[in-house]
């Protein structure tokens, strides 16, 4: 399968072709990922929790994401790399722009996603006129949970206003595609089928343009807890503890 680029995503959406996407943080997952003809893959800031057993996703830094970028794309080479910007990592567009260059040109990635709506809309914005392209991410902003009040859905009610508002925003400021988080079903068909850029949903129904799942809650690989909108494909952690 050839590796997916930002153009051919946007044909995806344009074809009705649901695109999958799935976190990695290291050699191996990526390179079963790949293997399973995954069209994207997501470095995600959650390493901090699935993998270093933290509480939330705040203390990643930036070269702890361009260091399990670096192992991703050994595993991954011919898959669509995208890589979190950790929290604290976008400031200012200047800081955006210099953190944002060292996970693409040391981690070798193929884009970056940045969380936030419009208040994030002019940061992005300069980080894809500095020639990086960039993945949006709204809804439910793990770096933010503390702000938007723990980990639960947004935009329900009046509040979907403003999620269409962020989505909407991100596109304009050049972000190819955009993370839709813990987002109310019908909310997210809307958004979808207003962008013309793709959307990928994660606990946002099924009226995206694609989905993507944390590698270890798909394969009950993490033991704190199951997001509810995640479904468990196969429970290999148990196997795993029978074979150690």
């Amino acid at each position: 399968m050839a590796k997916k680029t930002t153009l051919s995503l946007k044909t995806m959406k344009e074809n009705g072709e649901k695109i999958t996407m799935i976190t990695a943080y290291d050699y191996s997952s990526a390179t079963l990922a790949q293997k399973a003809g995954i069209d994207m893959i997501l470095v995600g800031d959650s390493l901090q929790m699935v993998m270093m057993g933290d509480s939330s996703t705040i203390a990643a830094t930036t070269d702890d994401m361009i260091h399990h970028t670096k192992a991703v794309m050994a595993g991954a080479p011919d898959t669509f790399v995208v890589t979190d910007m950790p929290f604290g990592s976008c400031s200012s567009a200047m800081t955006a722009i210099e953190n944002a260059t060292r996970i693409m040109k040391e981690g070798r990635c193929d884009a970056v996603k940045i969380e936030g709506g419009v208040n994030m809309a002019p940061i992005i914005k300069a980080v894809v006129d500095a020639g990086i392209p960039v993945v949006g991410h709204i809804g439910l902003t793990p770096q933010t949970t503390s702000k938007l009040g723990g980990f639960k859905i947004q935009g329900k009610g009046e509040a979907a206003g403003e999620v269409l508002k962020d989505a909407l925003a991100v596109q304009e400021a050049g972000a190819f595609m955009i993370v839709l988080e813990c987002v109310p079903a019908e909310l997210s068909t809307l958004i979808s089928q207003r962008l013309d850029v793709p959307t990928i949903g994660i606990g946002a129904g099924n009226g995206t343009d694609g989905q993507v799942l944390v590698y270890h809650d798909l394969l009950g690989l993490f033991d704190k807890f199951v997001p509810k909108f995640v479904k468990v494909y196969r429970k290999i952690g148990s196997e795993i503890e029978a074979g150690i």
